[in-house]
């Protein structure tokens, strides 16, 4: 049975110890970090820059607690994520939203490089075949992933199998695009947008949310350059009339995100890798997108594992018994919701622990230590 430690969002003390930086350095102790890191061994820390308009994403202040507690052990960290949209742009959000070198007390770099193509190719399995991993994660030797725990428009659920298996690959590949990287998870077939034009409003909501500006209309009429589209979803997710879809397949989805993290985490050695799980500003939408929703549910606080499963099913348990806050999505749904991400999202988020476990990340059996 896997250990899972966690530290409340509850301050019960006005002190230092007890607030939530303080209890992530107890936590750091608790797990004793020099089990896993060597001296001058170069660790990543991944985590999600969020976007322009997305501030809710794991804080720097515990960023930097994470690069000053391996710094403890005389590891050599930095921060990383993988391009979401243009290299220098995103540096330029990560900066916004308070990750820089300064902030977080480590170099701040790019996965996959600025152009988001710096990746290496390696087998996934069934669903994907092969999924082109970012090259810098595929080199370094060791791990921290720093996720944020929210809702998902396709996961449902996003916390560190998302995070690993969304946020080590690339957006794209040089030469076999899309179909090599993050894109193959997104769709099913061959992945192309279908527009309704009697639906559409021409809001151009899907124009301007477009990371890589692909889309127009021209004389009314929709079109985008099909072969740089990353297959990101986020123009379908905006369109208010629905006008605007991408064919996926709920399931395969799921089952690719644990096959893709599996691929991930296979260009590591063993007790190489730890997982971290914000419990904060929950939202019900992911980083990525360009607003940050009030948060569902309360904040919970702060989980540590070495076992990927079991401390995505500890943070789904405790999600399992909030209560919707109100003023937000949430509260829309009532109070007879006792599942929220999925009323919120209607995915059946489970599938991708479930699958994680089958194919020998981890277990869904856990220990709760509690400092």
């Amino acid at each position: 049975m896997s250990k899972v430690y966690f530290a409340s969002a509850r301050i019960k003390k006005w002190k230092y110890a007890d607030s939530m930086p303080g209890k992530l350095e107890r936590l750091f102790k608790e797990v004793n970090l020099s089990t896993y890191f060597e001296k001058d061994e170069w660790v990543a820390v991944k985590t999600h820059f969020g976007s322009e308009g997305a501030h809710r994403i794991v804080r720097p202040v515990f960023l930097r607690k994470v690069v000053d507690a391996l710094k403890g052990i005389d590891a050599k960290p930095f921060v990383t994520d993988t391009v979401r949209i243009k290299g220098l742009a995103y540096l330029e959000v990560a900066n916004q939203n308070g990750i820089n070198h300064l902030s977080v007390g480590a170099p701040v770099v790019l996965a996959d490089g600025l152009y988001g193509n710096d990746n290496i190719m390696v087998k996934a399995g069934e669903i994907i075949g092969e999924i082109a991993v970012a090259s810098l994660i595929y080199d370094v030797p060791a791990m921290v992933v720093c996720s944020h725990i929210k809702g998902h428009i396709q996961a449902g659920y996003a916390g560190a199998i998302k995070n690993v298996a969304m946020g080590g690959i690339s957006s794209s590949h040089r030469h076999c695009g899309w179909k090599c990287g993050r894109g193959a998870m997104h769709t099913i077939g061959e992945g192309k947008l279908i527009w309704d034009e009697e639906k559409c409003e021409l809001c151009l909501q899907c124009e301007e949310i477009c990371p890589l500006e692909v889309i127009k209309f021209e004389n009314e009429q929709f079109t985008y350059r099909e072969a740089d589209c990353w297959r990101c979803g986020r123009c379908a997710r905006v369109c208010p009339e629905g006008a605007l879809t991408l064919p996926g397949d709920d399931e395969r989805f799921m089952k690719a995100l644990a096959e893709t993290a599996k691929a991930v985490l296979s260009t590591f050695k063993p007790n190489k890798v730890i997982y971290i799980n914000f419990l904060t500003e929950i939202q019900p939408e992911c980083d990525c997108m360009p607003a940050a929703d009030v948060p569902v549910i309360q904040d919970q606080g702060i989980l540590i594992s070495d076992d990927i499963v079991a401390i995505e099913q500890a943070a789904i348990d405790m999600l399992l018994k909030a209560k919707p806050l109100p003023q937000s999505a949430a509260s829309e749904l009532g109070e007879k919701t006792d599942n929220i991400l999925y009323d919120l999202s209607k995915k059946p988020y489970l599938i991708q622990i479930e699958e994680a476990g089958r194919l020998g990340l981890g277990s869904r059996q856990y220990e709760l230590i509690e400092i």
